[in-house]
């Protein structure tokens, strides 16, 4: 697996990786897909993008911007972790969430949050398996497929 920041020229790849998730999981609660702008200005968005690649093919992508607004925020992110199906349990998710962390120790950031959906145990044990903690959980905080789904919150001190 070859991990390396994204390029323009990869924005069809994490569409087609990112939208079905959008459709048909609640790993975000976001429903509407990306288009190929909105792609454009996350990627231009200050803090790194990671993809991971097999066989020149994206699997997976990390990322992580400013956790909220305002210079208060600046020293805490936020990340996004997505592999493919097929990526998926292959012990795939740490390499590339560790890369995300050697890129970000030599800035300014000090904090890494992730907000996962509560019923992702997958995701929440990688993320425990990695040194995050538990922090918060917020009930009913995302709406998704007709339902309201528990946030967890998990911190990690770079």
């Amino acid at each position: 697996m070859e991990i390396r920041a994204l390029t323009k020229d990869d924005l069809d790849a994490v569409a087609d990786l990112w939208n079905p998730l959008i459709r048909e999981t609640t790993i975000t609660f976001n429903p509407v897909e990306k288009t190929l702008d909105d792609l454009r200005e996350w990627l231009a968005a200050p803090g790194p993008a990671l993809g991971a690649f097999e066989g020149g093919a994206l699997i997976g992508f990390a990322s992580a911007h400013q956790f909220r607004g305002g210079l208060g925020y600046r020293r805490t992110y936020e990340h996004s972790i997505n592999l493919a199906p097929e990526a998926r349990g292959r012990g795939l998710g740490r390499p590339l969430m560790e890369a995300l962390f050697e890129v970000l120790r030599p800035t300014e950031v000090h904090s890494l949050i992730g907000a996962i959906t509560a019923t992702n145990a997958a995701s929440i044990a990688l993320h425990a398996r990695l040194g995050f903690s538990e922090v918060g959980r917020i009930p009913q905080a995302g709406w998704k497929f007709g339902v309201f789904h528990d946030l967890v919150l998990m911190q990690k001190i770079l």
